[in-house]
């Protein structure tokens, strides 16, 4: 049983189709990338999958339940998790309390931001395992707004993963990066992906095909292809679609 399906997944905004007539499926275990053109509907189909959005038809599958009209925070706490394009960690707190709030609003403790650092720190040892997965093991104490930009994304990623999901939506995570940040993200990616099923949206091919297990190509709201990097920039629809016409 795939992890999570779609089927006839469509979503409209005043006549205008968006997502059209969907079927997406992600394996357990896999990294999934979804690709296509500026306005291909990539955006969208990741906000209906965590339900920021409901569809206007079609279904959502997550380890075989319906979701479809499941809130968005429940899908978060049943382990179907996104993290969002841009950073959204708390820049004025440290590395070490952006991911202890996570771990509470995981655990739904409330009124434990208002409890002494003593009482929370049944929280530590779980926080610096997370770190050092994520490489910030030395970045403990830091200020999350004096991380470079690399390394705030990987914070962004352990507050993710503090969630213990088993899908992560990651949202264009090499955005703005350089090649170093690029060349560390991405091997970041593949090593959380060793555990946790990943569905990625990137815009950078070579990203995509270094890392990604499986591929599929929205244009237009549509799938249009799916399969291996070899497969999908071979056919000559996601060539004229993505790409930009065929070529030798």
């Amino acid at each position: 049983m795939p992890i999570l399906e779609t089927r006839g997944l469509s979503r409209e905004f005043n006549g205008f189709v968006a997502v059209n007539n969907v079927d997406f499926t992600v394996s357990a275990g896999s990294l999934h990338a979804l690709i296509g053109p500026n306005g291909a509907g990539k955006s969208t189909l990741f906000n209906l999958l965590t339900r920021f959005l409901s569809p206007s038809r079609g279904t959502i599958r997550f380890k075989g339940e319906d979701i479809s009209n499941v809130p968005a925070a429940s899908v978060a706490r049943k382990g179907l998790v996104r993290s969002f394009q841009i950073s959204s960690v708390f820049p004025h707190l440290s590395v070490h309390e952006n991911i202890r709030i996570a771990l509470q609003s995981k655990d739904r403790e409330t009124f434990s931001f208002w409890r002494s650092d003593s009482a929370l720190s049944r929280h530590d040892a779980e926080i610096m395992a997370l770190l050092t997965e994520v490489g910030l093991a030395d970045y403990s104490r830091r200020l999350a707004v004096e991380l470079p930009y690399g390394r705030k994304r990987a914070l962004e990623l352990a507050t993710t993963l503090a969630m213990r999901p088993q899908v992560i939506l990651l949202d264009e995570p090499m955005a703005g990066m350089g090649q170093e940040d690029i060349d560390r993200t991405s091997k970041l990616i593949r090593r959380v992906g060793e555990q946790t099923t990943i569905v990625m949206v990137e815009h950078n091919l070579s990203v995509v095909a270094d890392i990604s297990d499986r591929i599929t190509v929205l244009r237009r709201g549509e799938v249009i292809a799916e399969g291996s990097y070899a497969e999908i920039s071979s056919d000559r629809e996601v060539q004229q679609a993505y790409i930009g016409g065929s070529h030798d």
